[in-house]
């Protein structure tokens, strides 16, 4: 198998069939293109006028994965490009700092060196984007992923429900940031949505993204609590126009997390900000995400929305721990025809 890397846009060279030639990763790092998003003005006017059609966007997404399929070598590519678009999570109450830095190893060799040295992919240095954990745990994780690539997230703000008083969510903000955090994952008052508040809810992401100072802010909409897809697309328009660097599907605690069309309509809110602005804001899909067939249909859908730009850590990620166990199998199945157990994937 050639080894020798190849520079150009490689999800897009379909008639290569050599999958290190096909997988085209960067370090979060690499991409100076992408500037912040410093926030808008608030528009009420540009709010209210935002109506999402339900049974568009459902015939929409009815029509990913349908034109054409992806197979063998460029399937194995795609699987190695979506393990570096990753956040590798543990957000449990029995989190403990041996887990975590567990996790943090798994980060950093997300496949085992014997299967990378079977697909030949070895000087792809591959790992996941991001580790994200709960504040207590930031410096366990610090240690472990120091002088790699990987960022380190913390959720915050009263992470997952976001009921905690004002003063105390911005004091976790400040509290993650100093403890060594360059993402933090905030969630939104999803009352402020519910009532149509979209002032209240501008302030308070515009405050969120004050205190985050120089780290990323991913702003976790919690969509199967916002009732609607109208709503899901005001309250994203709402958090990009505050200065969200990334809007993210869930928090992974609800009873509904990820869907392709509620991921259509924030994908669609972000391509109407770019229009606009000039600005790139990231997209993350979080919780449901739990196999490859649905990773590439995610793929799929942010390539032909948003650009093969968006394939790229800084502009996209998947918050599915599990999700790399069952890459890892088919990437195992892709080597040797046969699939492994899953006690042979263990994430932390």
């Amino acid at each position: 198998m050639n080894t020798k890397k190849n520079s150009t846009n490689n999800l897009d060279s379909l008639e290569d069939n050599k999958i290190i030639n096909l997988v085209d990763s960067h370090p979060i790092e690499e991409h100076k293109d992408n500037i912040r998003n410093p926030g808008i003005d608030f528009r009420l006017d540009e709010i209210s006028s935002i109506s999402i059609n339900k049974s568009a966007v459902e015939r929409r997404c009815s029509n990913y994965g349908t034109r054409r399929s992806i197979k063998k070598d460029k399937q194995a590519a795609w699987l190695l490009k979506a393990i570096s678009l990753m956040d590798l999570t543990t957000l449990s109450g029995d989190d403990t700092e041996a887990r975590v830095k567990r996790l943090c190893r798994k980060a950093k060799q997300p496949i085992s060196s014997n299967l990378e040295k079977q697909l030949g992919v070895q000087s792809l240095n591959l790992s996941v984007a991001a580790v994200c954990v709960y504040h207590d745990m930031l410096s366990a994780a610090k240690n472990i992923i120091k002088d790699t690539n990987i960022h380190l997230a913390a959720v915050s703000t009263g992470f997952p429900a976001g009921l905690s008083p004002l003063p105390l969510r911005l004091q976790e903000i400040q509290y993650s940031v100093d403890s060594g955090a360059n993402e933090i994952d905030i969630v939104i008052s999803r009352r402020h949505v519910l009532d149509g508040n979209w002032e209240a809810l501008y302030e308070e992401v515009k405050l969120f993204r004050e205190k985050c100072g120089d780290a990323h802010m991913k702003t976790i909409l919690a969509t199967g609590e916002l009732g609607n897809l109208t709503n899901i697309a005001k309250a994203s328009q709402i958090c990009m126009m505050a200065g969200a660097d990334f809007i993210k599907t869930s928090t992974g605690k609800e009873p509904t997390n990820a869907t392709l069309p509620v991921s259509l309509v924030m994908t669609r809110m972000i391509r109407d900000f770019y229009t606009e602005t000039g600005i790139k804001i990231g997209f993350k899909a979080a919780g449901g995400i739990s196999d490859t067939k649905t990773a590439l249909l995610y793929m799929t859908m942010i390539r032909e929305e948003l650009g093969r730009r968006w394939l790229e850590p800084d502009l996209f990620r998947f918050g599915a721990s599990s999700l790399l166990g069952d890459i890892e199998s088919q990437l195992d199945h892709f080597s040797s025809g046969f699939y492994s157990a899953p006690y042979r994937h263990p994430i932390a």
